[in-house]
């Protein structure tokens, strides 16, 4: 008896996924996303089904407007599942929201999530394997005489570099106890120099703080400069002012008090010296703190103010919310695929 060869298969878009099929793959997806992203965004979840369905069509949903939403609501469920797994097993990233670690007037489940939302890859890591918050607070502990030594900052240096595994210690404590500044920076103080804070940015985004900065300000600076001339009206006008003030170093008239600085640049001038004369310092404040002195230039003392944004886990001052977004977005490329309109604008008017 001879087979018919040539039956009809069945078109494999029409093939439905079994159940069990389904929960795998989600299993799969969900275990390869966690060791990336315990909290990853709607944007995220939207590149992962989309590139799920592309390649085999008969995993493509015929009931949905983009064959993969269902997919992407199953994967999102999966992930809280895979969450739950987690703070059992005490991963500090997700145990950080449970509802016993929420204060009185935040308990509920989504209210006040400690979780990245600056494109940051080490938020909130565990410990080292074999390190506890007792070893590690010795370690802490350890350092701070050496602080205190004169000229000992190459023993400092050293301290930090071999101390590396403190790094989950200081992130952990900043977004579970909120610390203030002033506290935090009397625990650490090591870490409030310009190097220290360099590798620190670092080690929380994996994107090296002072050279893109700076490799990013020199590359859009000239059309930067030409748009602002360029700009109209009022703002124009007020902008022209500032531009002129730029080039010649001539003081703007925007001092204020230190004692009255919730985040800024501070940069002092001898008494009696003339706007075009050198500053005796530059530095940062920060919750009426000095956090960091004795910088090189404005232009240092901005990068740093931001890395410190990032280092003590602090919100953008609302007033400078969209300059500091095109500091993130666009000169350091960090979740730079999500612009507000302002900043797209700007992001166009610089390619163009």
């Amino acid at each position: 008896m001879r087979l018919n060869c040539n039956l009809k298969r069945p078109k494999l878009s029409a093939v439905l996924v079994e159940l069990k099929l389904k929960s795998h793959i989600l299993e799969g997806l969900a275990e390869e996303i966690i060791k990336h992203k315990a909290y990853p965004t709607d944007n995220d979840l939207n590149d992962v089904a989309e590139a799920l369905v592309k390649e085999p069509p008969c995993l493509r949903e015929q009931g949905t407007f983009n064959g993969c939403y269902g997919w992407k609501i199953s994967l999102k469920y999966k992930l809280a599942n895979f969450r739950t797994k987690l703070r059992g097993l005490g991963c500090y990233e997700v145990t950080i929201n449970s509802l016993k670690n929420k204060a009185q007037d935040t308990f509920q489940a989504a209210l006040n999530m400690k979780k990245p939302r600056r494109a940051e890859v080490n938020y909130c890591p565990q410990h080292p394997k074999g390190e506890t918050t007792d070893t590690l607070e010795n370690q802490r502990i350890a350092l701070l005489p050496e602080i205190k030594k004169r000229n000992n900052g190459h023993r400092v240096t050293e301290k930090m570099e071999k101390t590396d595994e403190c790094f989950s210690y200081r992130r952990q404590e900043v977004p579970q106890g909120q610390p203030l500044v002033a506290d935090f920076k009397s625990r650490w103080p090591a870490l409030f120099t310009q190097n220290e804070m360099d590798k620190e940015f670092m080690l929380i985004s994996t994107v090296p703080l002072l050279s893109t900065f700076f490799a990013e300000l020199d590359r859009h600076s000239p059309r930067m400069m030409e748009i602002f001339r360029c700009k109209g009206r009022a703002a124009g006008r007020k902008m022209r002012h500032l531009m002129v003030a730029i080039s010649r170093n001539i003081d703007t008239g925007a001092n204020t008090s230190m004692g009255q600085t919730v985040m800024g640049v501070c940069v002092i001038q001898k008494v009696g010296a003339e706007p075009e004369d050198e500053p005796e310092d530059i530095g940062v404040l920060i919750e009426d703190v000095e956090v960091l002195s004795g910088l090189g230039n404005i232009a240092i003392a901005c990068a740093l103010l931001f890395g410190l944004i990032y280092c003590l886990n602090l919100s953008y001052p609302p007033e400078l919310k969209c300059t500091f977004e095109v500091l993130q977005k666009i000169l350091l490329n960090l979740d730079g695929q999500r612009l507000s309109s302002k900043a797209q604008f700007l992001k166009n008017k610089l390619l163009q």
